[in-house]
């Protein structure tokens, strides 16, 4: 066993650039972990710590910056505004003829689509920066202390600029990363700052048990169910279903190919984690808005609401769920599309046994794809609801929510398909360069 490690290890040290590419990962994870200490002036840091815990939305992306936004750091919003940019163009992309066409010109037409992401990500920056500094003015902590020094517009403007350029620069630091590194640079930045909080989660969780507020029997279980959804989860992310496809018999030249099969592979999970984020943001943002801009006057029927639309409530696990299976569907029907499918299939000369080629197959490979997003979106739901009803019943710190363990399960397998794949283009290309020698 340690001669395979070594001999592993040894080759990974002869993979000059692999090694280069997982180094420059690392010191960018690094500078987005220093930076997500440096300030924004004018703000009272133990305020703003127990003002954004326990707060609904503005607790979920505190999660997703790493802590950045608890601190009020210049990366406070994190990859954030990228990331509702980039799915809302993409959305877009389907349903608006003008940018239809875009996506169909190729290499130009992807860089386009990427200049007005980058457009797009700055006015939401700029946006949701004006708004939480605004907001920020007029909050004071549970001491009494106010979150703001001095409020006003000298405030309001250093907090746009940094924030702004906070994002701005994380979304660069992430194309970087996936030009030059392994793995998505925008998934990678998120997969660390979930990941930033899990030591603080543990050492909280075990504290619970030895002060005797979690007893050794629950606490056992809290680990073993993690352990037991997140092998769920990489089993689910990776469960196909695979079609068998046919093709005709092929005449080249004096050689006849005979008739070959192959699979078409359609996952089951083919949203991934857009579905569990939309609805978290969409069911958050009304309560998180009426905290922050309520004026102690409106009426019971809206404190009701907000009270009900609280996670661990029944009616906010039946909305979300609602939502996630609708997002699902929704953000399904936009990355797949059957039709596309059946039209290469058939121009390849491939066929589905039983299924004629055309529209037949189209609507064959829809009913399908309908049936296995149903199942996905189930598992996103158990998946999202089982830390909520652990949390609701046994009183823990679940720190990875179903949201988050998507995420870091995702990111991994990504990151880790990536450098499998780096180390088999090596292994071809050694062997060409063997080859090419002994022809010489």
């Amino acid at each position: 066993m340690a001669a395979a490690k070594g001999n592993a290890l040894g080759k990974l040290g002869k993979l000059t650039e692999l090694r280069q590419r997982i180094f420059f990962v690392i010191g960018a994870l690094v500078v987005f972990r220093l930076g997500s200490f440096i300030p924004v002036p004018g703000v009272n840091p133990e305020a703003m710590t127990s003002l954004v815990s326990g707060n609904g939305l503005m607790d979920m992306f505190n999660m997703f910056s790493g802590g950045a936004l608890a601190r009020f750091s210049v990366f406070a919003l994190g990859v954030i505004p990228y990331i509702s940019a980039s799915i809302v163009f993409q959305m877009m992309g389907a349903v608006v003829p003008s940018l239809q066409t875009l996506r169909k010109e190729g290499e130009s037409g992807k860089r386009k689509m990427t200049m007005y992401t980058r457009y797009a990500t700055v006015a939401l920056a700029a946006f949701q920066s004006f708004g939480i500094a605004v907001a920020l003015q007029g909050q004071v902590a549970a001491g009494g202390a106010p979150v703001v020094y001095t409020p006003g517009f000298g405030f309001v403007l250093s907090s746009v600029v940094g924030l702004t350029a906070g994002t701005m620069f994380l979304m660069w630091l992430g194309e970087q990363m996936t030009e030059r590194g392994v793995g998505n640079g925008i998934s990678l930045l998120i997969f660390a700052g979930i990941v930033a909080g899990l030591p603080g989660a543990v050492v909280h969780t075990l504290g619970m048990a030895s002060n005797g507020e979690l007893s050794l029997i629950k606490l056992l279980m809290v680990f073993g169910l993690a352990l037991a959804v997140t092998a769920f989860v990489v089993f689910m992310e990776r469960a196909q279903r695979r079609i068998t496809v046919n093709y005709a018999r092929r005449s080249g030249g004096q050689k006849a190919y005979m008739n070959q099969s192959s699979n078409l592979p359609l996952k089951i999970n083919m949203a991934g984690v857009i579905p569990p984020i939309f609805a978290s943001s969409l069911l958050m943002f009304p309560a998180t808005a009426v905290s922050w801009f309520s004026t102690g006057q409106q009426s019971r029927w809206v404190q009701d609401l907000v009270q009900a639309l609280s996670p661990g409530n029944p009616l906010y696990e039946i909305v979300f769920s609602v939502l996630v299976i609708g997002f699902a569907f929704f953000y399904t029907a936009i990355v797949f599309n059957a039709d596309e499918t059946a039209d290469n299939l058939k121009r390849s000369g491939a066929l589905i046994p039983g299924i004629r080629p055309g529209k037949g197959t189209a609507n064959y490979i829809d009913a399908v794809m309908t049936r296995l997003t149903g199942v996905g979106a189930l598992y996103l739901v158990l998946v999202c609801l089982v830390p909520s009803f652990m949390q609701s019943a046994w009183h823990v710190p679940f720190y990875f929510g179903g949201t988050s363990l998507l995420i870091v399960v995702v990111v991994v397998m990504d990151f880790t398909s990536q450098v499998q794949a780096h180390l088999v283009s090596h292994q071809y290309e050694s062997l060409l360069k063997k080859a090419n020698l002994r022809r010489n």
